[in-house]
């Protein structure tokens, strides 16, 4: 009996110190902050802003589940609640999330706040939008901290149709107040981000739209400055990860300080159960060894931006030169080691 009991105890723990992928079974635009012993992970649910509370990211199937915000029945942050993102600035939790009215070409983003320790507890109020310089098309919003100063980036339209998403960037004075100009610092100039022809354009939309979008800040070992984003339609299997880098510093408000890299960095190519591979944050472990890569895919080609889109992770590397190495997004269902703890 006691051999029994050991075996059993064995297998559990070895069995809690893997995972596959997917984390959930739907979940797109994946997003993680880790704070006192906890990661606070968020997604597009387009309906509400919803966070998850764990320890262990591997197990979010099993988390604690909040909803923190339901946006108002009509108005302009009543409709395609798309891409929240948790950040704890200036000792404040923020949400920074992109709505619109019901027309895609009002799409702009806002910013919720909360004083309390935990995120899931308090009270969510709104600050209002954060409006960009020039107040365009936005989505996608991302706040990151350089040498002091605060940055927004983003994916927005240059003008008011939609033919083209690029990535820009501001400075901010509060996590709730852009400042200055913006800057676009890619585009999609590369083959490989020219996939976007839509079979049924919206209203606003043109035939083929070129799209740069989900721009996440990553800082480098050796201080270099990279920002990966999705490029492609998310309607294609062509939906890859892209980078820009700049050096530490660099004046980041100067486009000339920006080279993007003339490749994906991370692209689900042929790769059996796992496609449209994009729209990716990071996080470490909760030891602060390893880095680690959140993304989602589908498990079927053509299935396109829709609830099929499901959240996955995996460890990733930098170079000495400080560039980061994603290697492949891998199939599901490949058993990987969780996130080491101290």
């Amino acid at each position: 009996m006691k051999k029994i009991l050991f075996f059993f105890l064995f297998y559990a723990f070895a069995q809690a110190q893997t995972f596959k992928n997917p984390l959930l079974p739907a979940g797109a635009d994946p997003w993680s902050i880790y704070k006192d012993g906890f990661y606070f992970y968020m997604h597009t649910t387009g309906k509400d802003l919803t966070i998850w509370k764990t320890k262990d990211l591997s197990q979010l199937a099993t988390a604690q589940k909040t909803i923190i915000w339901t946006p108002p029945a009509t108005g302009p942050y009543s409709k395609e609640i798309w891409a929240p993102e948790l950040h704890f600035l200036q000792n404040k939790w923020y949400i920074y999330f992109a709505a619109d009215d019901g027309r895609n070409r009002n799409h702009r983003l806002y910013v919720l706040e909360n004083s309390s320790p935990d995120p899931t507890q308090g009270t969510w109020m709104m600050k209002g939008q954060l409006k960009t310089p020039q107040d365009k098309w936005a989505i996608d919003g991302s706040v990151f901290e350089h040498n002091g100063q605060m940055y927004l980036t983003w994916s927005g339209w240059e003008g008011d149709e939609n033919g083209r998403q690029d990535i820009y960037l501001c400075k901010m004075s509060n996590p709730w107040t852009c400042v200055g100009k913006r800057i676009r610092i890619a585009d999609p100039q590369f083959e490989w981000e020219h996939h976007g022809l839509l079979t049924r354009p919206g209203p606003d939309d043109k035939p083929i739209v070129l799209v740069n979008e989900g721009p996440q800040f990553l800082k480098s070992p050796n201080g270099r400055i990279n920002i990966i984003f999705s490029a492609s339609g998310c309607w294609t299997d062509y939906y890859a990860l892209g980078m820009i880098h700049a050096a530490p510093t660099s004046d980041l408000i100067n486009p000339a300080s920006w080279k993007k890299h003339p490749t994906p960095v991370f692209w689900a190519n042929n790769v059996s159960g796992t496609h449209a591979a994009g729209h990716n944050s990071f996080f470490k472990s909760p030891d602060g060894s390893q880095n680690w890569i959140l993304y989602h895919a589908n498990s079927e080609p053509g299935q396109g931006c829709g609830k099929q889109r499901a959240p996955r992770m995996q460890p990733f590397t930098f170079t000495a030169d400080g560039v980061p190495v994603f290697g492949t997004p891998l199939s599901p269902g490949i058993e990987m080691s969780i996130p080491r703890v101290n």
